[in-house]
């Protein structure tokens, strides 16, 4: 019986199920690769962000161990006070050198990250330009810092362009931050940082790239979309996760000396949330050091995500303007979208649906995430099973 004060909750949960946005919450029975066991049944996993297959990676394993071997399993403080390791510092300067930028901070997530920066560098008298589907860390992270939002269009220079020219004589003298994903994960295109920073340049503002799902899968052995375009020591923070190529769990942001200094000293999850541990840390360094080493992980990403995408298109699925391994199936209704997935899910295949609000009404989707890790054969498996669930759903002929 559920108490009258939360009777609310109730009703908003039943409204959901009524809609087809109420999400089910599957629960993982083995670690993360091509195939898992979800809910006790052996599947196809096409919808996590391990791009590389480092989740489960045999060097990125034996690193962490060695780490909780020499470091123990957690640093007991914040960075400021007594939680800062030499591991900590090591892993900074390796990611930095990974993506070529004077220096880096580690936060716990990536959306911790966000929510690090941005309040640190612009406040109640200035102001953001953000894209209008940026991620809801950025969005969170502009709303903490109590700055003017200023919304361009999605992905649209020439509306960047507009608007700061609109705003910039208000805020002559103050803060002005641009900021976007780098690469926009419910439909996988990408921001076109090349202009946007011409104009962020133009106006002297701060230029800000979430690369949550560009690390690891865009620019030279997936050092990012700042590589990607080219525009090293132009970009002023790149902000980062481990949690998706990397496959493990923890953010950062990198770049100028200057700028990390100052967020060592300004950014309230680093000065108030405890530091990431030795484990992760060490899988970290591991994850590093491979893609250093070679970019074979990163060309079999894309080679999947090609071979894939071309058979999706061939049998008539809509699969919008990606232009990454994130794959959106779009079926449009929210019920429709539900229903795929559970069909999907009694095939063998392990693809949940996304349904509004995380992507606007009408657009409902299967959202495929391939990996290194997928074989031709599994995602040849793949295909067959998304023919066979979208003749029988009428979304195919």
């Amino acid at each position: 019986m559920v108490e009258e004060k939360l009777k609310w909750m109730e009703e908003e949960l039943e409204r959901l199920k009524e809609e087809g946005r109420y999400v089910t919450i599957r629960t993982l029975e083995s670690p993360q690769g091509a195939w898992i066991v979800v809910d006790g049944k052996k599947v196809l996993n096409l919808c996590s962000n391990n791009y590389l297959g480092f989740a489960n990676d045999p060097r990125l394993k034996e690193n962490a161990k060695k780490y909780i071997d020499e470091w123990g399993v957690g640093p007991g403080a914040v960075r400021t006070i007594a939680g800062t390791m030499k591991i900590h510092v090591e892993l900074e300067k390796k990611l930095a050198e990974f993506k070529r930028v004077d220096a880096a901070i580690l936060f716990q997530t990536g959306f911790n990250a966000n929510l690090g920066v941005i309040p640190s560098v612009v406040g109640k008298e200035d102001v953001i330009f953000s894209d209008r589907l940026n991620h809801a860390s950025i969005i969170d992270g502009a709303r903490l810092s109590k700055a003017k939002i200023v919304v361009y269009e999605h992905i649209d220079p020439d509306d960047l362009y507009k608007k700061m020219k609109e705003y910039a004589p208000e805020y002559k003298g103050k803060r002005m931050l641009v900021v976007t994903d780098g690469v926009f994960s419910m439909d996988g295109d990408i921001a076109p940082l090349d202009k946007l920073y011409e104009i962020a340049n133009e106006f002297g503002a701060i230029m800000m790239v979430d690369d949550a799902h560009g690390e690891g899968v865009l620019g030279e052995a997936g050092r990012g979309i700042v590589d990607h375009f080219g525009l090293h020591g132009k970009v002023d923070i790149e902000v980062g996760t481990l949690s998706k190529a990397f496959g493990i769990i923890g953010g950062f942001a990198a770049g100028k000396q200057i700028i990390i200094d100052y967020l060592k000293q300004k950014a309230r999850p680093f000065l108030f949330s405890s530091a990431p541990t030795p484990a992760d840390v060490g899988a970290a360094m591991a994850a590093v050091d491979v893609l250093m080493e070679s970019g074979e992980l990163v060309e079999r990403l894309w080679d999947n995500a090609k071979y894939f995408k071309e058979k999706m298109k061939a049998l008539g699925f809509d699969t919008g303007i990606s232009q990454t391994p994130i794959t959106p199936v779009i079926l449009g209704e929210e019920k429709l979208a539900q229903e795929f997935s559970k069909r999907l899910f009694e095939e063998d295949i392990f693809a949940q649906a996304i349904v509004y609000p995380t992507v606007p009404l009408g657009t409902a989707r299967i959202r495929v995430m391939i990996s290194a890790a997928h074989s031709k054969e599994d995602l040849d498996f793949a295909v067959e099973k998304f023919a066979k669930v979208g003749r029988e759903l009428g979304v195919i002929k």
